[in-house]
């Protein structure tokens, strides 16, 4: 079994690392941006966009109680929905080189 601290050190490491991945989409699309035109405009609409719905998708999972009941079900299913999303941007951006 996991020892209670044991687990909030995963989650502080998950916390990190979605620090880390972040980083190296906001880099993608800063340098998106700078390019400007249709393609920069595209890219700040569709970042606006895609914050606004997953907040709302992870507000509906914690009031439904679909993380969990406990301090830690939650900040880990919270890291989980966050480090997803910013997976899921990285291997866009870094398809469209």
């Amino acid at each position: 079994m996991i020892k209670s601290y044991d687990a909030w050190m995963q989650a502080g490491f998950d916390f990190w690392m979605l620090g880390a991945e972040a980083s190296t989409v906001m880099t993608m699309r800063i340098a998106r941006l700078a390019t400007g035109g249709a393609e920069a405009n595209a890219e700040a609409e569709l970042m606006v966009s895609e914050k606004v719905r997953a907040m709302i998708e992870l507000q509906n999972k914690i009031m439904t109680g679909m993380l969990g009941t406990t301090p830690l079900t939650n900040t880990r299913g919270v890291l989980r929905h966050y480090r997803s999303k910013v997976a899921a941007n990285n291997r866009r951006l870094r398809r469209a080189k």
